[in-house]
């Protein structure tokens, strides 16, 4: 029976992956400092004999045992969010660069067979090609961007000199059910879900028709098996649909009234992943269709109860910092 450790297991990805690798009678180690994670995301699985779930902080001193004998390691704890990267850009880089070379060194002692790591097409920053391929120049915006993009360099170092066996893999919009109801602003369907549970109008940012590879997150978390399963090594591969959708189109689809508010700095008109080589190297492609995925979404909308809601007035102050720095 094989093993697998998913760090950021109590997130919004990492419950999923934990989900898939139960479903295939993985035995499986969770991971998480708690900081971000959700414990009702892990409670599911309390019960399942293969589970074992461990509160680490990675980016810290930690007991590697936890590594032995470990197949797969997929590697998706990391700090999230633009604004609050450029406030505290220190926290960042202990979390999604130090806990990653961490997480290298662990599994180097205990010889993994490999590591999948959650990578981002944020690093591209604003692409001068769309689609956009795994060769495009890497160019971050922001904090987030550049330590995902440094975790990522260490990862392929790490492959590199020490022969450890890892793929990583860039999302681009990823969604779906469990994700962080934190009080941060940020992603749109966390903002406009709530906006619909309270009947308030959708605030769409510029003109709305900006494009976003939305990608659900079962399929990503089908990535990342695949990936691990497959002989594929020092690999990267872009994680979307290749279909983005506009925001004004995702906001037809939740149905409510519009309101635009002021374009932001530092963001791509469109995120567009091209897909060809994963489907090429991993015979993987998306299955969920954008409207199924949004339709899933909005029969579980009661989720978002609890999450902040936002209006003109506090996403212009929740993005001070990011018209302050990224102008």
């Amino acid at each position: 029976m094989k093993k697998a450790i998913v760090t950021g297991g109590a997130g919004f990805i990492g419950s999923h992956m934990v989900e898939l690798l139960l479903s295939k009678n993985y035995n499986v180690i969770c991971i998480d400092n708690m900081s971000n994670g959700q414990i009702d995301n892990i409670e599911i699985f309390k019960d399942n004999p293969l589970y074992e779930f461990h509160k680490i902080d990675l980016s810290k001193h930690f007991n590697d045992e936890v590594f032995k004998n470990v197949d797969y390691v997929f590697h998706m704890a990391a700090l999230a969010d633009i604004v609050p990267s450029i406030e505290n850009p220190i926290n960042y880089y202990e979390s999604n660069v130090t806990a990653t070379l961490n997480v290298l060194e662990a599994s180097r002692k205990h010889n993994i067979k490999k590591i999948i790591y959650s990578a981002s097409s944020s690093c591209y920053g604003i692409p001068n090609k769309y689609p956009t391929d795994e060769k495009a120049k890497l160019n971050p915006q922001y904090p987030y961007a550049l330590t995902k993009k440094m975790g990522e360099d260490l990862v392929l170092h790490w492959n590199q000199v020490y022969k450890l066996p890892v793929v990583s893999l860039r999302y681009f919009n990823v969604y779906g059910t469990r994700a962080r109801t934190n009080g941060t602003y940020g992603a749109v369907f966390k903002v406009f879900l709530k906006q619909k549970l309270e009947n308030k109008p959708l605030t769409i940012v510029g003109d709305g028709t900006q494009l976003r590879d939305f990608i659900y997150v079962s399929d990503v978390a089908r990535a990342n098996l695949d990936s691990a399963e497959s002989i594929l090594n020092g690999e990267i591969l872009n994680v979307g649909t290749g279909i983005p959708q506009s925001v004004n189109y995702l906001a037809d689809l939740i149905s409510g009234e519009k309101r635009f508010i002021e374009d932001r700095p530092g963001e791509p008109k469109a995120t567009h992943a091209d897909i060809s080589k994963i489907k090429v190297k991993l015979k993987w492609e998306p299955l969920v269709k954008f409207e199924d995925g949004v339709k899933i979404m909005l029969e579980n909308i009661d989720y978002w109860r609890e999450a902040p809601l936002w209006d003109e007035e506090s996403i212009k102050k929740a993005t001070e910092t990011w018209f302050k720095y990224l102008r």
